[in-house]
C-alpha cells in the first residue's frame, strides 16, 4: 500500500512521501499567488480560489493571507462563506464548510495529528480526520479546532476557544477546551449586546 492510499484511508502514513510532498509543492504555486494579489484583483482571487478548493460555492471571500497544507485541494466551502485575515487549514484530510459560515481573524482547523507512540512521531508520522462546519456557523478569532470535529448549524463559537469535541446546533459554545455555554434563544433575538436592543423596525431582511 502506498502512503498515498495509507492516507486516503486515513492510516498512519508518512507525510514525507515523494509523491505527496511534490504534490504540495505544485499546488502550493496558487496559494502563492493568491496571497501575493492586489486588494483591486478580486476576480484574479476568485480565479484562484476555484483552483485551489475543492468546491466553492458562489459569495465566498477568503482575506489574505491564507495558509493551507494543500492549498485548499481538500477544502469544501458552501456559497457565501467570509474568511477574514490568517485563517489556517491543516487540509490533509477533507474540510467542509457550510453556507454562511463566517470566519474571525487567525482561526486554525486542524485534519492532521500525530500519533502519541514516541517512535512513530521521531518519525514524523501522521493520520488524518476531517472537520465538518454546518451552516451559518460563527467562529470567533483565535479559535482552533481539532481534528474530527463537527459543528452544527447557526451556532457560535467564542473567541480564543478549543474546539477538542462535537458541538451541537444552535448553541453558544466558548472555552479552551470549548464546551456549550447556553442555547441560542428569543434573548438573542431582542439583544444584540447585553441590554442593547435591536432595532427590527429599521433593519431590512
Amino acid at each position: 500500500m502506498t502512503q498515498r492510499e495509507r492516507m486516503e484511508k486515513g492510516l498512519v502514513y508518512d507525510p514525507s512521501d515523494d509523491s505527496l510532498k511534490g504534490e504540495q509543492a505544485e499546488l502550493a504555486e496558487f496559494l502563492y499567488d493568491f496571497n501575493h494579489s492586489r486588494p483591486s484583483e478580486q476576480e484574479k482571487r476568485d480565479a484562484l480560489l476555484k483552483k485551489m478548493l475543492g468546491a466553492v460555492g458562489e459569495g465566498c471571500y477568503i482575506e489574505p493571507p491564507f495558509y493551507a497544507n494543500w492549498s485548499g485541494k481538500n477544502v469544501y466551502f458552501g456559497s457565501h462563506v467570509y474568511a477574514n485575515f490568517g485563517l489556517t487549514l491543516v487540509d490533509d484530510a477533507k474540510i467542509t464548510v457550510g453556507d454562511y459560515v463566517m470566519f474571525g481573524p487567525h482561526v486554525t482547523i486542524a485534519t492532521a495529528n500525530h500519533t502519541v507512540w514516541p517512535e512513530l512521531r521521531l518519525r514524523e508520522m501522521q493520520y488524518n480526520r476531517g472537520v465538518t462546519i454546518g451552516r451559518n456557523v460563527w467562529i470567533g478569532a483565535g479559535t482552533v479546532i481539532v481534528p474530527g470535529v463537527s459543528i452544527g448549524e447557526n451556532s457560535v463559537i467564542g473567541a480564543g476557544s478549543v474546539v477538542t469535541r462535537d458541538i451541537p446546533a444552535n448553541v453558544v459554545a466558548v472555552g479552551v477546551p470549548c464546551r456549550v455555554m447556553r442555547p441560542i434563544s428569543e434573548h438573542d433575538r431582542e439583544y444584540f449586546y447585553r441590554d442593547e436592543k435591536i432595532d427590527w423596525e429599521n433593519i431590512e431582511l
